[in-house]
């Protein structure tokens, strides 16, 4: 599938990047301390317990299942692992031109944090926003953090438009978008990866009618989170 192995490539390359970190420091404790010897003996076995134990998280946390949307027209699916807590009505301007309905997802640490298209179109609008690293499990960071604001023109029902905005939390602190603005997407594919931690919220048009509730575990690419009658 379109952008298989993202997640794992970035995986391996922080398990990389903290095995040079941890020889590093290795090798500074074993030239500055006087009982070098004895010190380093002791440090590198402990370093090592350290890495893999993270280089373990760190694939779990990087998984990558392929998503099995379903093949019914005019469904929204949602576009991240998590928990939908927020499910109401407000304003976005950028995308959807004003009141518009919403609904949250939150992702824990233990979620799969690739991010999956919710409908097949195209990629209208794309903003990058830096900002801060409040704690994602505030609905409210959307207004303040790091977040990309996606626009996508449907591709069914053909005229129809839905925002989708990717937030950073307090643990996360990079979001890797894999598709630009004018790209063709289908419902499903992978289209995002955000690192430890996030957000997402699905911004809908009045009519849409929510098929979730408070509450409720999604997975990306495969559960409905609304659909257009």
């Amino acid at each position: 599938m379109k952008h298989s192995g993202k997640a794992r490539k970035a995986a391996f390359k922080l398990i990389l990047w903290s095995l040079l970190a941890g020889a590093v420091l290795w090798a500074i404790i074993a030239v500055i301390s006087v009982l070098g010897t004895i010190v380093s003996a002791v440090a590198l076995p402990v370093l090592l317990i350290l890495w893999v134990v993270f280089s373990v998280f760190t694939l779990y946390f990087f998984r990558d299942p392929n998503a099995k949307a379903p093949e019914d027209n005019n469904l929204v699916l949602s576009p991240a692992h998590g928990k939908v807590d927020v499910i109401d009505t407000t304003t976005e301007s950028q995308v959807m031109g004003g009141e518009c309905q919403r609904i949250s997802i939150f992702l824990s640490v233990i979620d799969i944090h690739v991010q999956n298209a919710p409908v097949s179109g195209r990629i209208s609008f794309y903003k990058y926003t830096m900002g801060e690293f409040m704690n994602a499990i505030r609905a409210e960071c959307a207004d303040c953090n790091e977040n990309v604001l996606f626009g996508i023109e449907c591709k069914e029902p053909a005229g129809r438009k839905i925002g989708l905005r990717l937030i950073a939390g307090v643990i996360a602190r990079r979001i890797v978008p894999f598709i630009k603005e004018g790209d063709e997407i289908i419902r499903g594919e992978r289209i995002s990866l955000i690192q430890f931690g996030s957000r997402a919220n699905v911004y809908l048009p009045l009519g849409a009618k929510i098929k979730v509730k408070l509450g409720d575990r999604v997975v990306g690419g495969e559960t409905v989170v609304a659909s257009f009658e």
